[in-house]
Order: structure tokens, then sequence, then C-alpha cells
């Protein structure tokens, strides 16, 4: 069985009370990401992070206040999240092969990473039959990609020690949706000693 570790939206913006969209308690969960990433690189799991990238006058601003905004400091990611070998992938058309990497770095512009134009093909590239799952925001980005990840022979595991949430309530609620989808929870050390 093949294993993606799935690495959500954990950005500067997201995670630090100085961010343009702070996840309340996000910068605990930093120590706990950075174990995962470096676990799937020790032991040859190939990391999908997913990253806003966000132009400045992006629609999705209508919605939200402007975060990510390509090229801030608020978009990058944490340097405990980053792999050395790693390659960022736009959001367009492309038909290279992807380069062998650690850590392929998914570029969007909405909350759905299956809105993106590239996801299903990396996605194929990668032929996963299970997938890790953790990051921000739980009830937003993260079911999200929970939602698109989840089908047809596919395993979908949430760390619930390295996700953080919005609301409590709406945490509870997206862990009863993956449940009830089909996919499970477990803890980091669940994760780490399998």
């Amino acid at each position: 069985m093949r294993t993606v570790f799935v690495d959500v939206d954990t950005q500067l913006d997201f995670l630090f009370p100085a961010g343009a969209l702070y996840v309340p308690g996000a910068e605990r969960i930093i120590p706990a990401l950075g174990q995962l990433n470096r676990y799937a690189e020790a032991h040859g799991i190939p990391l999908l992070s997913t990253a806003d990238a966000h132009a400045e006058n992006d629609p999705e601003f209508a919605a939200w206040p402007p975060h990510c905004v390509s090229g801030t400091l608020g978009q990058r990611k944490p340097a405990a999240t980053l792999l050395q070998s790693r390659v960022v992938i736009p959001n367009r058309d492309i038909s290279a092969v992807f380069d062998r990497a650690n850590q392929y770095i998914l570029e969007k512009q909405t909350i759905d990473v299956f809105e993106t134009k590239t996801v299903r093909r990396v996605l194929d590239w990668l032929q996963a039959d299970r997938f890790v799952v953790y990051g921000v925001a739980t009830e937003i980005c993260v079911i999200s990609a929970v939602r698109g990840l989840l089908g047809p022979g596919k395993q979908v595991v949430v760390v619930a020690d390295a996700i953080q949430a919005l609301s409590r309530e709406k945490a509870d609620q997206a862990f009863e949706e993956i449940r009830n989808l089909g996919g499970s929870i477990a803890t980091m050390g669940e994760i780490l000693a399998a």
C-alpha cells in the first residue's frame, strides 16, 4: 500500500498570531508538523503540501481577508515544514513530468485543493492508496482535502494532534463527517508507530 502524507496550508499567515488569517492556537502544532514531514522524508513517503498562493486582488478576498499573497512573508511555509528536496507546482496547465522530490508544494487559490488544475495529475502520478492528512484549518481546508482524497480503494487518516480548527464545534462536525465518509482519525503517535 503506497502512502502519501498531505500537509494542508501550513503557512505563516495561518500559523502565527501576526498572520493575516491566523488560526488561534495553530503555532502549537508546528513541532508536530515538522516531525511528521521529517518522518515522511526519512521513510521515503512522498509529501504533498498544499499552499495558498493568491494575487493581490484575488476573488477569494471577497469572502476572506487578504492572506497568503504570492511572494509575501505570510505566504511562506515555516522552515520546520520544508524538506530539502522539494518542488513547487503552480496552479496552471502543465505538461511536464514532475521532478522526483520528497515534497510537492501544490499552489492553490481556493479553499478546496480539488479546484486546482494540477491536483488530479499529481495524485495520479503519486499513485497513493492511503493519505495521512494534517494542517489547518480543520473545518475548512483540511475537510475539503479529505473529501477529495476519499474515493474507491483510498484510505484517509487525519492526524488529530497535528491539525487546528477555528471552532471546536465545527471541528467535531468535521470529524464526524470524515468518519461518515469512510475516513479515520489517529494520533501522531499512532502514525509514527505504524
